[in-house]
């Protein structure tokens, strides 16, 4: 083919909006009740505004930065046309290396269900507050912790069109989903060990009694930290990765926000 001609195809191509997206990340701070916080936007520089928006909570391990676990999860996000942002819980420096030290910090946010649901929603404030995002279309998704944060954050009635929690804990110490406006995903290893078949039972009946657009899908023969790769200890520690299952969880994230969201352009 001659370069005339290549060059003739490759506009035709950007112009239909088909070549590769280009995905940019802005860190960032920002503030809640005194604290300062980190985060990690990404989006799709080559798509126009406004796009609907996604926040994305980390395990109990904290926020990771440009390299962590929720850094490649908002990429992920923005390639499907979301302006994504990473957002911290703890607060800035507090990073928890052990399992000791996350289950301490991750304990004081589990004893404050308020004050976890007001931090999680500083941070959909502040993807709110992007240019390239539509506030009337946003979603939140977490792992783990982060799974029950999101689920949290949907109890406490914020603004948030759709959540989706992976393998987060699903009980709450007071189940009432009277102020939920948002559709819930949970998505679910069937043999999680971490979250109890009365606690499943639970949350079903306080979603259902208060008429929330609800879904939970159960994935058989899965465990607690089916979507992390650095989640290596076996099925019988009860955390580990599975890749099938994984995949299958983020295609129902991803039809679940087409469908909430509005899908993207």
């Amino acid at each position: 083919m001659k370069a005339t001609q290549f060059f003739a195809l490759a506009s035709i191509v950007a112009a239909a909006g088909l070549l590769r997206a280009e995905i940019v990340t802005e860190a960032i701070t920002y503030e809640h009740d005194g604290t300062q916080l980190e985060g990690l936007f990404a989006y799709d520089n080559t798509k126009p505004g406004p796009q609907p928006g996604v926040i994305v909570v980390h395990d109990w391990k904290g926020y990771k930065g440009a390299n962590g676990f929720e850094a490649d999860r908002v990429r992920q996000l923005a390639e499907l046309g979301y302006v994504a942002l990473a957002i911290d819980v703890y607060g800035q420096g507090v990073r928890p290396t052990t399992n000791d030290e996350a289950g301490a910090e991750a304990g004081k946010w589990y004893a404050d269900r308020a004050r976890f649901a007001a931090r999680v929603a500083a941070g959909l404030d502040r993807l709110k507050q992007h240019d390239r995002v539509n506030p009337e279309a946003t979603g939140a998704i977490g792992f783990c912790f982060g799974g029950t944060a999101v689920l949290e954050l949907a109890r406490s009635g914020a603004e948030v069109t759709a959540v989706v929690s992976f393998h987060g804990n699903l009980d709450t110490p007071k189940p009432d989903a009277s102020n939920v406006t948002a559709s819930v995903l949970a998505l679910h290893g069937a043999i999680d060990p971490y979250v109890s078949a009365e606690a499943r039972e639970s949350f079903e009946t306080e979603m259902e009694a208060a008429g929330v657009d609800w879904q939970l899908i159960t994935y058989g023969g899965a465990v607690h930290s089916f979507t992390n790769p650095a989640a290596q200890g076996g099925i019988a520690s009860g955390a580990q990765y599975d890749a099938v299952v994984a995949g299958r969880a983020y295609q129902a994230m991803t039809d679940f926000f087409n469908e909430t969201l509005g899908g993207t352009r």
